[in-house]
């Protein structure tokens, strides 16, 4: 049964030095999105981190909203929150699909996001993952942004080297005084 299963949970990540996440979420169903908040907000909190939440009338303008604050602020994280509930038209896929492609691909531009959007058949699932004290799938979101900002900041100082050629960060260019005049 899918309501007995044990999931496992890595431990919560710790940093040296503050993280700032920014919440975005669609407030569409508000009582949802309110439980989702929450959970983001407590494990956030728990991690010694800082947050701001921004609203946006729906899932679709979610990444588009993250997008924007990244090129024009300075959060170390992300967290997309929301809930997409299945209707009697295609919309729901296009939401769907849209909406976690869009945060897919900001992902491997390098952002560090939770994705907490909520995508399911009826109210009552929703209503379960949402509980901060249930699944809280809004938890899970903000956890996830925390280990990739982990991870960011473990590897963003190292550089890379060229082939078998050690890294160096003395870039000798032709013609520079301390370096060989001819080639």
């Amino acid at each position: 049964m899918a309501g007995n299963e044990q999931h496992y949970v890595l431990e919560r990540p710790s940093f040296d030095r503050p993280v700032k996440i920014l919440i975005v979420v669609s407030p569409y169903y508000k009582d949802i999105a309110d439980n989702l908040v929450a959970g983001a907000k407590a494990e956030i909190e728990a991690a010694g981190g800082t947050w701001e939440l921004v609203e946006m009338p729906g899932a679709l303008e979610i990444p588009t909203a993250i997008g924007i604050s990244d090129r024009a602020s300075n959060f170390d994280g992300y967290v997309a929150l929301g809930c997409v509930i299945r209707g009697e038209t295609t919309h729901y896929e296009t939401v769907c699909n849209d909406s976690s492609r869009a945060l897919q691909l900001l992902g491997l531009q390098g952002l560090c996001i939770g994705n907490g959007i909520l995508t399911v058949e009826n109210r009552t699932q929703a209503e379960v993952r949402a509980d901060a004290k249930g699944q809280n799938k809004g938890g899970g979101a903000a956890a996830a942004a925390l280990h990739l900002v982990a991870l960011a900041r473990k590897w963003r100082g190292q550089s890379k080297g060229i082939g078998f050629k050690p890294a160096s960060e003395n870039i000798l260019l032709a013609g520079d005084n301390d370096g060989p005049t001819t080639a």
